[in-house]
């Protein structure tokens, strides 16, 4: 903690454990009006203010804050010092690989052991293993049992990896599989929205602040706590204290008011902000919730609001602190001594919100009525794609036709209008009405045949049958909406309701429950609904993520051959935050995100091609029709549930053992040394070749001669797209590669697991089997051109020619290139292919800054430029003039041409150089974050 005070700013706060010191922002008033800041930016400021310490962090630093300038905030970096940092194991693994190569590093280079002791992390830090898991077993009440057996089996070597860097290393924690999900846990758990720490005799108060490896940390923002995803290798700046560079943010407003109508969910309004933050554009903003309709919104409502920032593209959803945190804190189990330190803490700071208090200063703003939400859905490829339930249908068909163009019979336009528009209904029909005046439906024309034929299948659940837009994925799953007691209860008091009418879910639909946290059995048990789920098909089937991270397991067989065969787009309905192609299951091509109750709802219909606001679900034992309006539960029905089933017991006994483990986690057992063994022969964990053989003294920054296109991209390609986290294809090179190590297909387990093996990582980069790679026209998945043979192969293969040619290596890419998940191997795969740049029209926050992190660089073509409007193919060769003068944010001229025998044109192109702030410029001189950080330890910085 620094010990410079330039600002005379420590002084002494009572509460009801004694006093504590805490750096006061009422002595910057001075310097502005800190009234007018909003409350996301007070708390970076107080960040700023305790961490002074006249060469990280400066005081002009702070007086650059203080004076923000809401509609024109200066382009100033701030050196933004988190307290703690989270980790999940997908992105903790890789940290822990780089950290261990850290200090292999050192220990080649003859460092001594106190420079081996400086890779540990400064500021306190935790990993949850909620990735792993996977749901093989469903459907059963042995499901639980049998997922976790075989999540420990696969990956029992990462697990001994995990265990033996919670003890070589200091401030580093681990809670074991079977928890929950990272971000409820920490919601749930280990946030404190004011942090103490024990200094020479005086405990010390400030502000919760953290980074963590997973994008959806801002869930955390509902909570009051200030942040934000970044990737991996960020993060590992941050546990040796390095600080986060920020640009000064702009801070969106966003109003709200009223308070949600009767049958809408937090779900549908997460979706609404979502749609609108996208069209707006808030990529590299804050995004700060005001107005009267915070008192309406329970904290959870909010936490599933902040979580899917992300999806909207902000780097934070903030909710400031008010009496609700406080209610929220206590319900959770949170001690009273805690309660008292927030509550009293915020007051003295200025950073707790009342109804009286005055709106804040913001560089824009935006307002919703709640009152106008409605039940929606998102899909079929992406969060902000919103659809009111009342147009799923029409929409899905939609999609449909767009999915199969090209592989469908000649059909009538107008008769395919009129099925999307009508559902159902061709052109000219007159819709039949049976005796209660609702819709028969009607048999489609003949040449529609090819979109509504259904296929018999058999599984062992039963017979039944499936065509385009059966559901065979129906999960509730994600912190998102699994941290939210109302959505859960609701979804179960629809169960209740449903098995008591007689529904039942269709045998090929795949079924899964996996809460964030324990708590969650614990009140559905409390509340008597669990058995009404499980009759539903909704056993538990793990305490992760799961289905929303692709870990979705297996369909059955014949509902795989069925798709395959008759090249079916079926449908996965899931309560996450993430429905990318190919994310869910390679097999799945429309992925639809909903609340818990709708993921029910959708189980029981069996389809997305249903309008269930008008449509019956089902029938009842009588056989007459059964609606969702007669089993949808109210409002009122929910609220009581709620509080007849949660108790703040539930939190505390399901948290006070959180670090224990099961029997499985005790009984792995795992060295203690410095260094660790590195194994030759593993598949999961190998030393990464980034600190081999790096010298000592950076090369100087030299122009790109001679590059050619690996891969050429559209718009909104994802890190999903360019670093599956999923299943590992038999005939991928990652593939082959674990065959080739004697791994059958079978132990494969999936990309995500191994990313602590830079040998199949690299091999995996760009291997989504969704991939539309324009260097290879008409193939989707890991392939590519090379050039100029013109040789068709994979886009690892191509890699591989490229460098023993000497030929470094582009991409080009359209808008939002890199959006989804805080992947660091998104852009440590794209710099180990050799890959020098990356041209786009634009990038999302975290990839952009991974790229740098990895000694990538970020080219932006000029705003509506497109790489077809300036006569780009993917087949020229670039010349990028760089030199040890470049400067952040400069211009840069490109030249390009293309050889007589591929166009023979050339020309030169203005671009902008995304490295941002002189922070950034430094980690890429170096070649990437983690060469600068340990050139400063082996020099003893």
């Amino acid at each position: 903690m620094p010990s410079a005070d330039p600002f005379s700013a420590q002084a002494a706060l009572k509460t009801s454990e004694g006093d504590v010191r805490i750096w006061r922002l009422s002595v910057l008033s001075r310097l502005g009006r800190l009234e007018r800041l909003p409350f996301s930016i007070r708390i970076l400021l107080e960040n700023l203010l305790r961490n002074v310490d006249g060469f990280s962090v400066t005081g002009q630093d702070v007086e650059n804050l203080v004076s923000w300038n809401a509609k024109a905030p200066a382009k100033i970096e701030l050196p933004f010092k988190p307290a703690r940092v989270i980790l999940q194991d997908f992105t903790g693994v890789p940290c822990l690989v780089d950290l261990a190569a850290m200090r292999s590093g050192i220990a080649r280079a003859g460092g001594d052991p106190q420079k081996i002791e400086r890779i540990n992390p400064l500021v306190p830090c935790d990993l949850v293993i909620d990735h792993s898991v996977q749901v093989d077993a469903y459907g059963t009440p042995g499901a639980l049992t049998a997922n976790i057996e075989m999540e420990f089996r696969r990956n029992r070597e990462r697990y001994e990896f995990l265990k033996w860097g919670s003890k070589a290393f200091r401030n580093f924690r681990v809670v074991p599989p079977g928890t929950g999900i990272v971000h409820q846990v920490n919601l749930e758990y280990l946030a404190s929205v004011v942090m103490t720490q024990k200094v020479g005799g005086q405990t010390l108060a400030f502000p919760d602040t953290l980074v963590g490896t997973d994008s959806h940390t801002t869930m955390i923002n509902g909570l009051g706590v200030v942040g934000w995803g970044v990737g991996g290798i960020e993060a590992e700046a941050a546990m040796l204290g390095q600080p986060v560079p920020l640009l000064m943010p702009e801070v969106v407003g966003f109003k709200l008011k009223g308070r949600l109508r009767e049958g809408a969910t937090a779900t549908d309004l997460v979706l609404t902000v979502t749609q609108i933050l996208r069209a707006k554009g808030v990529v590299g903003k804050f995004v700060e919730f005001y107005g009267d309709g915070l008192d309406a919104m329970s904290l959870p409502d909010r936490a599933t609001v902040a979580n899917m920032a992300p999806e909207y593209g902000a780097t934070l959803g903030f909710f400031p602190v008010d009496q609700e945190t406080l209610n929220y804190m206590k319900f959770t189990g949170r001690s009273a001594q805690r309660v008292d330190l927030v509550e009293r803490y915020t007051k003295e700071q200025g950073l707790f919100r009342t109804p009286s208090t005055p709106d804040p200063e913001f560089s824009d703003r935006l307002e919703l009525d709640l009152s106008t939400v409605e039940p929606c859905l998102a899909g079929p490829k992406r969060p902000q794609d919103r659809v009111a339930l009342s147009a799923s249908r029409s929409s899905f068909r939609k999609a449909l036709v767009a999915i199969l163009e090209g592989k469908l019979p000649r059909m009538d336009p107008h008769r395919i209008s009129a099925w999307i528009a009508e559902g159902g209904e061709s052109a000219g029909d007159t819709p039949k009405l049976n005796g209660n005046g609702t819709t028969v439906a009607v048999a489609p024309p003949d040449d529609l045949e090819a979109l509504t034929r259904k296929i018999p299948v058999q599984t062992q659940a039963g017979a039944g049958e499936i065509g385009h837009g059966s559901v065979v994925i129906a999960a509730i799953t994600s912190c998102t909406n699994t941290s939210n007691p109302s959505v859960m209860l609701g979804a179960g008091l629809l169960a209740k309701k449903a098995v008591e009418r007689g529904l039942s879910v269709k045998p090929s639909v795949k079924t899964s429950l996996a809460p964030g946290s324990g708590v969650v059995t614990a009140y559905l048990e409390r509340a008597g609904l669990t058995p009404y789920l499980e009759k539903l098909g909704f056993h538990t089937v793990g305490y992760g993520c799961c289905v929303c991270i692709g870990n979705a397991g297996p369909l059955a067989e014949p509902i795989n051959q069925a798709i395959q065969e008759n090249h079916l787009v079926v449908a996965s309905v899931l309560s996450g935050n993430r429905n990318f192609e190919g994310r869910i299951h390679p097999m799945v091509r429309a992925n639809y995100l909903a609340s818990p109750p709708l993921v029910v709802a959708y189980a029981l219909a069996g389809t997305v091609d249903i309008d269930l606001t008008r449509d019956p679900i089902g029938q009842d034992k009588e056989g007459k029709p059964v609606y969702l309006k007669e089993i949808w539960p109210t409002s009122k029905e929910v609220a009581d549930t709620v509080r007849q089933a949660v108790t703040a017991r539930m939190f505390q006994e399901r948290y006070g053992h959180v670090l224990e483990g099961s029997a499985q986690w005790r009984e792995i057992r795992a060295g203690t040394s410095t260094l660790y063994p590195w194994d030759p022969k593993s598949t999961y964990i190998q030393e990464p070749p980034f600190f081999i053989d790096m010298p000592k003294i950076p090369k100087p920054i030299a122009p790109i001669r001679q590059a050619r296109v690996l891969v050429m991209v559209g718009d909104s390609v994802t890190t999903d797209h360019i670093s599956p986290a999923g299943a590992i294809a038999k005939d991928s090179p990652a593939g082959r590669y674990l065959i080739e190590q004697g791994v059958q297909a079978g132990g494969f387990n999936s990309y995500g697991a191994r990313r602590g093996n830079d040998r199949v990582m690299t091999r995996g980069t760009f291997a989504n089997a969704r991939l539309k790679n324009q260097m290879a026209p008409g193939t989707e998945g890991w392939w590519t051109t090379h050039l100029p043979a013109g040789e068709k192969m994979s886009i690892y293969d191509a890699a591989l020619k490229y460098q023993k040619e000497g030929t470094p290596l582009l991409v080009l890419a359209g808008k939002e290139y890199g959006a989804g998940s805080s992947r660091d191997w998104a852009a440590k795969g794209t710099a180990l292919l050799g890959v020098k740049a990356v041209l786009a029209e634009s990038f999302e926050r975290i990839h952009r800054s991974n790229l740098i992190g990895m000694g990538v660089l970020p080219l932006q073509l000029e705003p509506g430029e497109t790489c077809a409007s300036a006569g780009l193919t993917g087949h020229e060769i670039f010349d990028i003039p760089l030199s040890d003068e470049l400067k952040a944010g400069q211009k840069i001229i490109l030249d390009w041409k293309r050889p007589e025998n591929e166009g023979a044109q050339s020309g030169r192109l203005a671009v902008n150089l995304r490295i941002d702030t002189p922070l950034e410029l430094e980690y890429f001189r170096n070649g990437g974050v983690l060469q600068a950080v340990l050139r400063k330890i082996l020099e003893g910085r």
